[in-house]
């Protein structure tokens, strides 16, 4: 896939239900979305800060995020509300990108590292379509995929909401081949850390995380934020109790439907 553009797609919107504008709210001087973004900036595949880009919906609420994302360097595309597919695709589309990096705008820490393996997963095996790394702590994770690969799944998806388990159409259709990608360290494993924004409880703990390891020279990896909370074991356990109504919310509203390759319409089992 040599001469390939590679670029990131980051959904975010500020009409989050449980923390409305998460995204900007500060830590260490500067918005959640820019301590992100400064993560995606230096994965080594992706040349141009502009193609990082934020994708957005067109609610004026989402206007000041649009202001944040572009002085920082990134680039934005606004699109559709509630249906996520459409969104990555237009966007993709738009900035013509062959291979993306699809990073979610809650994880805040999500490791350089393995978006770089993601991707580069995908440029040294024409066989896959996506790959996925899998086994770190919840929050950490990354995904890339084709252009190929997101072109067939917006071609077989159905359920237009679809904001919420949308990455499943990538996973678990059987429409894409999926490689994965496990901890290149012992390191990076602690399933006992919550590290997504979805609560105020999360906003504490990535406050502490990004005020704690502020002074060193470079962006914090993996192994530094995990020796960090277990340093800090009660920074750690802040947010835990907030995993199993993540998962019962995350159930309940992934209720996603597709076209399969015999042209049946099936439920994704989540």
């Amino acid at each position: 896939m040599t001469g390939s553009k590679i670029g990131a797609l980051i959904p975010i919107r500020l009409a989050s239900e449980r923390l409305p504008g998460k995204a900007l709210k500060h830590a260490v001087g500067k918005p959640m979305v820019c301590h992100l973004l400064d993560r995606v900036f230096s994965c080594r595949h992706i040349s141009d800060p502009r193609n990082v880009i934020v994708c957005t919906t067109e609610d004026e609420s989402d206007d000041p995020l649009v202001t944040t994302v572009e002085a920082h360097g990134a680039s934005i595309f606004r699109g559709d509300r509630d249906d996520l597919i459409k969104r990555l695709f237009d966007a993709a589309r738009t900035f013509d990108l062959d291979i993306i990096l699809q990073v979610d705008g809650d994880d805040i820490l999500c490791d350089t590292q393995y978006m770089d393996l993601t991707i580069g997963g995908l440029l040294e095996n024409s066989e896959l379509d996506v790959m996925c790394s899998e086994g770190l702590p919840f929050g950490i994770n990354s995904k890339s995929f084709t252009m190929a690969a997101l072109e067939r799944v917006y071609s077989h998806y159905r359920t237009s909401k679809n904001d919420t388990g949308f990455a499943y159409y990538f996973t678990k259709t059987g429409l894409c081949n999926v490689g994965s990608l496990g901890p290149v360290s012992p390191d990076h494993v602690d399933d006992k850390i919550r590290l997504t924004l979805d609560y105020e409880d999360d906003l504490t703990v990535f406050r502490h995380i990004l005020e704690g390891l502020g002074d060193m020279e470079s962006l914090p990896g993996l192994s530094d934020i995990i020796r960090f909370l277990r340093e800090n074991p009660e920074v750690a356990s802040l947010n835990l109790h907030h995993q199993e109504d993540y998962w019962a919310r995350h159930a309940s509203k992934a209720q996603l439907e597709f076209v399969d390759t015999a042209g049946e319409t099936q439920k994704i089992e989540v």
